[in-house]
């Protein structure tokens, strides 16, 4: 269910709609719907702000802290705007949202929780390969992505230097500051597309995002408490790497590959320090032959971001790569933005400036 708040003279009105996200109008009697839609100059269009809000996020804190803020949220926004809310239900429920808000012309997305939603509504941007706004050709309007951060994790927010306030990011959207950003794609051998915004990782670190999203009523603590977990029984594996359309080569004893497309992942591990999601390249950072010990003693390296002089860590940027097992054991975790996305083999390419996003 969408509910569509409409500021006007009269007030605040709240309207539930199923499907459909634009709100009517407030029309001043004598004034005609056709008038107040096309106005005939009178009155301009009001834009239409879609909130998609994952209420059992960080253990039900995200429903509650968006009750709050709404009251906020409606006082700061021009009178130009209805600002639609909708809850999501369960998995992949907001992809659904963002790509019907999107075809009905909605000015802006909103994901509102942490990196789990936003991951959803970025997948929601995209439908058979393509932007889902390329698909209209006789429109020119281009829906923007915006981030309201009250998840478990807000890493992609990181890269910004954005805080962990939902406030600031109200004046974000106010603003409507826009900027295009680059997404990555990743395909696997059923040809099936996904996308992301922050950061892929693979093995380990894969591995340990999957428990971690297992103890998430923990908070952050989740993230520890994944690594722990992932760590028992694990064995650093060979792999094949073509970056570039190149030639494959082989890397031995991997522990973890993180493709970041912006900095951050793991709650504030600034793991691919050099990424920027407006550059048209992905950072890949590899760690070779770590054991568990190392990650204790690099651990604050890890997290300020200065581990590429650590020895068995490279780095390189690249606008595509490919990943397999060289044992073919099909058991090495892929993961996107805390997202589990099955196993290798992977491909992994960068679409640049491929949506807009508010700044």
């Amino acid at each position: 269910m969408i509910c569509c708040y409409q500021i006007g003279l009269g007030g605040v009105v709240s309207t539930a709609k199923p499907s459909v996200f634009r709100a009517e109008h407030p029309m001043a009697p004598g004034l005609s719907s056709d008038r107040s839609i096309s106005g005939g100059g009178a009155l301009s269009p009001r834009r239409d702000l879609v909130f998609v809000v994952n209420p059992r996020g960080a253990n039900g804190r995200t429903g509650k802290e968006w009750k709050k803020l709404l009251p906020y949220l409606r006082s700061r926004l021009d009178a130009d705007c209805n600002i639609c809310e909708s809850l999501t239900s369960g998995p992949s429920h907001a992809i659904d949202i963002t790509r019907e808000a999107i075809r009905e012309g909605a000015d802006a997305v909103i994901a509102v929780g942490g990196d789990g939603t936003l991951h959803e509504v970025v997948n929601g941007f995209f439908w058979a390969g393509k932007t889902v706004s390329s698909h209209n050709r006789e429109s020119a309007h281009s829906t923007a992505l915006g981030v309201i951060p009250l998840g478990t994790g807000s890493d992609f927010a990181r890269t910004f230097g954005w805080k962990n306030d939902p406030h600031e990011a109200i004046e974000r959207i106010v603003k409507g500051i826009r900027s295009r950003i680059d997404v990555g794609v990743i395909s696997g051998e059923s040809g099936e597309s996904h996308y992301f915004l922050n950061v892929a990782d693979i093995h380990l670190s894969a591995k340990a995002g999957y428990y971690a999203s297992r103890y998430k009523r923990f908070g952050n603590l989740c993230y520890v408490i994944g690594a722990l977990q992932a760590f028992m029984g694990h064995k650093n594996q060979d792999l094949k790497i073509k970056v570039n359309e190149g030639e494959w080569q082989e890397y031995s004893q991997v522990t973890a590959l993180c493709i970041g497309n912006a900095k951050y992942f793991g709650g504030g591990m600034k793991i691919t320090p050099n990424a920027d999601p407006h550059n048209g390249n992905f950072e890949v950072v590899i760690l070779q032959d770590f054991k568990w010990y190392d990650f204790i003693l690099k651990l604050h390296k890890l997290y300020s971001g200065t581990h590429l002089s650590v020895k068995n860590v490279t780095s390189r940027s690249v606008h595509s790569i490919e990943v397999e097992d060289i044992s073919g054991s099909g058991s090495i975790f892929v993961q996107s933005d805390g997202e589990h996305l099955g196993f290798l083999p992977r491909k992994f390419c960068i679409l640049p400036a491929a949506i807009e996003m508010i700044y």
